[in-house]
């Protein structure tokens, strides 16, 4: 079987070399077994033909069968669009092409009949179908399947005649050979269990669809099977690093008692509570912890983080906070290390810009083990940086750091592997973290801090910039400080967007008497930092700023988030700035600047803030709007190699693949009974390396 599927693309028939180099360099098609799996993404449902007198825009895509009146073309050479007059006994509508006249033109044929298939549009005031596939109407020949799969495929690829068309008819030709040699992945058990379609079905009726059952059957069954197999993957890995990596012991929990019953001046909540409690099973458990701690802007990570790091010292071991930028690393320094010397353990900070005396002075600190807790950037990861026992490796804002980044600080320790807490303040969805970091333990703060308000969001168009300006006015009189966030640093000629000089201008203007800071990302980091100290310590009561606040800046009397151009930042990224407001006692407010002609997604967006505060809910429809392609730089992780899963809309069949491959890990881990034997040779027909366990090879 593995030699069918590995055999090169350009000796299938009707390929040769020079569609299969298009193949490779467009799709990353190089073999049988690469093209079985490049499925459809959506189905043409040609189960029925609407009349003419039936057209509406309401329809997203109509099957006409009729006749051609006459044709023509209009427009200036280079731009010419070709209109065609089509009836049948019931009415009469236009066909419009806006390119390709010359291919279309030898096709309409007086007295011919044609079967036209394409989306009804507004044209000249008129219902035309617009560029639509038009064939002669062959009554005597049936099709292969009346829905018609459309296939991913690129310019390039039509001009070489392998548009979706063209691609259904190689995966035809494909699937005369490759049926006999699939062979069953699942053990029938399972088949039974989760009534799973066969794989031969599968395969088949994704390709060419006997029906819609036959359809839903056959993608539910390979959905399955593709979460099953990176699940079990992932926990596979899981289950082994626990029999490899032992991590310190770290049972005595006087200092952090201390910590708790001495120093922290506020309660933690019930989420905080079940959080540490999970974390210190963890860390006293002989095993290394490897978790991932998922909380909403403000919910209160870092305390608990600190928890955990007092946790390491009061057991001799040292710990250290690794953060994506200097500010945050700073913001984490200066706030811990009121509580470091209270308690009287040592914490140094080293980021980029520490100077070399100091450096050198905190190295030797540090590799002598006078240094308890050590804050800091990339820095951290560097060569000379030599720990004396690190027991914690903690990394804020994990998506922003690589894996390779984040594996370096487990080989500081000659002794034994740190324990990690990976921390992020974008939530993640549970059906992502579950496939991202399905070989982590998981943790979530779900709940605010007590006395804090939701932060309430509206939506304004440039209309309303007075009342805007009125609110702020207001805000700033009773001693509140407000951002107001712009998408670009300078005009674009592309992109008609108020960019961040011409919005402190009018900012300026409309407040001569207050005091303004202005933040970007291209600015030194000395001047950066005078700013928004500036603004931190109340000196400046606005601050006009690009995205680089989305991360780090904490200024409690802030209650005011102005974002403009909402429309062009994605939810996520909104979410992330609407928390840097909230974050004291005040009623705190995000107000969305936008158009009133944006997009029906932009909308969406929007009005999704404007309904909720729970990062969770936004992280889903997140998803769901966008794929999980760019959510927290989730495009770097292998584990979204995915064939036919959708993490968006697909959250319980992945639940059941999770099950699934859990019952496997717990009873059979090495994969030794008879009756997995369909897993182990699949799995050894992959390689441990491979990332995606189910494909066809």
């Amino acid at each position: 079987m593995a030699g069918f599927f590995d055999s090169k693309i350009e000796f299938l028939k009707g390929v040769g070399p020079q569609r299969a180099e298009m193949l490779r360099k467009e799709l990353n098609i190089f073999t049988f077994g690469d093209l079985i799996q490049h499925y459809p993404f959506r189905y043409e449902d040609r189960t029925h033909f609407t009349r003419v007198s039936e057209l509406n825009l309401s329809m997203s895509q109509v099957q006409l069968r009729g006749f051609i009146r006459g044709y023509r073309l209009s427009g200036k050479p280079g731009r010419q669009r070709l209109e065609a007059s089509f009836y049948d006994d019931t009415g009469e509508t236009g066909l419009v092409w806006f390119q390709g006249a010359k291919w279309v033109i030898p096709k309409l044929q007086k007295g011919t009949e044609f079967v036209v298939f394409g989306k009804p549009m507004s044209y000249n005031n008129r219902v035309y179908v617009a560029h639509p596939e038009i064939d002669p109407y062959m009554p005597h020949k049936e099709p292969d399947t009346f829905l018609q799969p459309v296939y991913a495929t690129t310019e390039k690829l039509r001009s070489g005649f392998l548009g979706s068309k063209g691609i259904y008819k190689l995966q035809k030709v494909l699937l005369d050979k490759a049926l006999p040699n699939i062979r069953e992945t699942l053990p029938p058990a399972f088949i039974k269990k989760y009534n799973l379609a066969g794989k031969l079905f599968a395969v088949k009726n994704i390709h060419i669809p006997e029906s819609h059952e036959a359809l839903e059957l056959a993608r539910y069954r390979l959905k399955f099977e593709e979460f099953f197999y990176i699940q079990l993957q992932l926990l596979k890995s899981k289950s082994e690093r626990y029999k490899k990596f032992s991590g310190f012991v770290l049972p005595d929990t006087k200092l952090l008692t201390r910590f708790y019953n001495e120093v922290l001046t506020f309660s933690l909540t019930a989420s905080q509570k079940k959080v540490m409690h999970e974390l210190y099973n963890d860390m006293k458990s002989g095993r290394q912890m490897n978790r991932l701690l998922q909380g909403d802007v403000g919910s209160g990570k870092t305390i608990i983080a600190f928890l955990a790091m007092l946790l390491s010292v009061g057991n001799g071991c040292q710990a250290t906070l690794m953060a994506p930028t200097e500010i945050l690393a700073e913001q984490h320094y200066n706030n811990l290390k009121l509580y470091a010397d209270e308690l009287r353990i040592g914490m140094n900070i080293l980021t980029g810009s520490t100077r070399k005396s100091e450096r050198k002075k905190i190295l030797e600190e540090l590799q002598t083990g006078v240094t308890d807790i050590l804050i800091g950037t990339h820095a951290l990861i560097e060569e000379d940086v030599a720990f004396h026992k690190l027991g914690l490796s903690v990394i804020d804002e994990q998506h922003r750091f690589g894996v390779a980044q984040r594996a370096k600080l487990w080989k500081k320790n000659p002794e034994a592997y740190p324990h990690v807490l990976v921390m992020t303040a974008t939530p993640i969805p549970r059906t992502l973290a579950m496939t991202l970091y399905g070989d982590l333990d998981v943790s979530v703060i779900d709940e605010l801090p007590h006395g804090r308000k939701p932060v309430k969001t509206y939506i304004q168009f440039d209309s309303s910039r007075l009342k805007v300006f009125g609110f702020i006015r207001k805000q700033v009189t009773d001693g509140r400080q407000v951002y107001i966030v712009y998408p670009l640093i300078e005009e674009s000629e592309k992109v008609d967007l108020k960019h961040l000089y011409d919005g402190y201008e009018s900012i300026a203007r409309a407040f001569p008497d207050t005091g303004i800071s202005i933040v970007h990302g291209r600015q030194k980091p000395a001047d950066k930092e005078i700013e928004m100290k500036r603004f931190s310590s109340g000196e400046t009561r606005i601050m006009v700023s690009t995205t680089v606040i989305e991360v780090g800046i904490h200024v409690e009397n802030a209650t005011v988030m102005i974002i403009e151009n909402a429309e062009r930042f994605g939810l996520a990224q909104l979410h992330q700035l609407r928390g840097r407001v909230g974050r004291g006692a005040d009623q705190s407010y995000c107000i969305l600047m936008t158009d009133p002609g944006i997009s029906k997604e932009a909308k969406t967006r929007l009005q999704t803030l404007v309904k909720t505060n729970d990062g969770f809910e936004i992280a889903d429809m997140d998803l769901q709007l966008r794929g999980p392609g760019d959510i927290t730089g989730t495009q770097q992780s292998g584990a979204l190699d995915l064939l036919i899963g959708n993490l968006g809309t697909d959250g319980f069949i992945l639940q059941k693949a999770r099950e699934a491959a859990i019952e496997i890990i717990e009873t059979d881990p090495e994969l030794g009974n008879p009756e997995n034997r369909n897993i182990r040779e699949q799995i050894n027909s992959q390689g441990m390396n491979v990332i995606n366990w189910s494909r066809i090879s």
